[in-house]
């Protein structure tokens, strides 16, 4: 009678090489998330030149974003003309003002912009600032 030799099992390894590939992964994808390599959310807006544009402070403003399209955002959130001035007024606190920063695209059309602020003074806001870049 013949009798093979039997192999020992081997034990089981855990490989670790594949799982730090994947950790680096990771790494790589939350680091340029948190330099603004992959864009954020909003509407890309080329700001108009001005030679006496200052820079903001750090205070709670409203920001009014207009688009070439003829989209309102506020905040972020698309809104339309008329419900622009009851979310800015849920917005502001009894006892301060609104600062309101219209951040508008250089191809809005003038009219569009005087809409949104005849809207704004008529519902009684009057510290309204419009956003622009620094002439170089």
């Amino acid at each position: 009678m013949r009798r093979w030799t039997e192999e020992t099992p081997r034990k089981a390894r855990i490989e670790i090489i594949p799982m730090i590939d994947v950790m680096m992964f990771l790494l790589v994808f939350f680091v340029l998330i948190s330099i603004n390599v992959i864009p954020a959310l909003g509407i890309k807006t080329a700001l108009p030149k001005s030679s006496q544009a200052q820079e903001t402070k750090a205070v709670k403003n409203a920001v009014i974003t207009l688009a070439k399209t003829g989209e309102i955002q506020l905040e972020g959130a698309l809104v339309t003309l008329d419900d622009l001035t009851p979310r800015l007024q849920a917005m502001q606190k009894p006892d301060q003002s609104l600062n309101i920063m219209i951040n508008g695209d250089e191809a809005v059309p003038m009219q569009r912009l005087v809409d949104v602020m005849d809207a704004l003074k008529d519902s009684g806001f009057d510290t309204i600032s419009i956003a622009a870049k620094k002439k170089n």
